[in-house]
């Protein structure tokens, strides 16, 4: 039996269709990274996961409980799902420490001091601990943010495109964090998302969400390697139409280069990237620009080049 269940989710704003027929499953301590583009329908299926949201259709289940929603519910919302933001939501005049331990009030104080500590080490707060959040760098406050949501230990943590207004820098070094910090307390997560990097540095365990249909799941390697569509294809990177098959396509990094044999082309751009040059190069028969990679940067703008790839290398996509 799965951990937590999204069954048959729909859900419509007037004749707009949100959601339409969701479902998913999760088992304990799995996260899973729901990727989309803006308007694919994240936010309000977390926003339903977390009872919050009256869906149209369809149920939410945490284990054998029903996770109802504002209708159903006096007070919306539940403990044990957590949703994170990228406002933060912070109390601008308390302390990271007080932040953190504000939804334990109720709690034993014993067991409140002993879970604020735990998390303040976890999350390596302890140098701002005294701080208040205007002192604090955008990745230090989505810390805070993700310890106070923590405090009550909820079952599901749903994170809501939490990282989007940080730099690639705090990005990476906080998502490199927040994967040690889940998976040592095994923590279900669900991760929205637009940018497929930061879906990867947190879980291979992919879902790709389009107005409001899951059109493909599974991990990370079966998308890039057997995309269903040229949606998910392009989600990994370029692809470049083989003529005249017309669904046929060949990834950028598949594409080698000779200087004899094979389909000539001409360098347009050459782009210097980290780990190889990126070249735009126009296919003298048909006029197409492809992109290709170089890894030994020996290409420059106006050189002749002649194309080639393996067969098993071919996408053959649906639009």
């Amino acid at each position: 039996m799965s951990y937590f269940s999204i069954r048959s989710v729909s859900k419509a704003f007037g004749d707009q269709k949100a959601l339409k027929g969701f479902s998913t499953e999760l088992q304990k301590g799995n996260i899973l990274a729901i990727v989309g583009e803006s308007g694919s329908g994240k936010s309000t299926l977390l926003r339903i996961m977390a009872g919050l949201e009256v869906q149209s259709s369809g149920e939410v289940w945490l284990g054998e409980q029903k996770i109802l929603n504002p209708k159903q519910k006096l007070v919306a919302g539940y403990d044990e799902i957590k949703l994170i933001h990228q406002d933060y939501a912070l109390f601008p005049n308390s302390t990271v420490e007080e932040n953190i331990s504000r939804p334990l009030l109720s709690f034993d104080e014993n067991y409140a001091k002993k879970r604020v500590e735990e998390l303040i080490s976890l999350l390596r707060l302890e140098p701002l601990r005294n701080k208040l959040p205007r002192q604090l760098s955008g990745g230090q406050q989505q810390k805070v943010a993700i310890a106070k949501a923590m405090s009550v230990e909820p079952e599901i943590l749903l994170l809501d495109e939490p990282f989007s207004s940080l730099d690639s820098i705090q990005t990476r070094d906080l998502m490199d964090e927040l994967k040690e910090v889940f998976t040592a307390l095994g923590t279900t997560v669900i991760l929205v998302t637009h940018d497929l990097d930061h879906a990867l540095r947190l879980t291979d365990n992919l879902l790709i969400l389009r107005n409001g249909k899951t059109i493909q799941k599974g991990d990370s390697q079966d998308l890039c390697l057997r995309p269903k569509s040229k949606y998910v294809a392009k989600l990994f990177s370029s692809i470049n139409r083989i003529e005249p098959k017309g669904n046929e396509y060949v990834r950028p990094v598949d594409v080698r280069l000779r200087t004899r044999n094979g389909i000539l082309a001409h360098v347009s751009d050459v782009r210097f990237l980290v780990h190889f040059n990126s070249l735009k190069v126009k296919i003298k028969e048909s006029g197409e620009i492809w992109e290709v990679d170089d890894p030994e940067r020996k290409y420059q703008i106006g050189d002749r080049v002649y194309l080639n790839w393996q067969k098993e290398k071919v996408l053959t996509l649906k639009s």
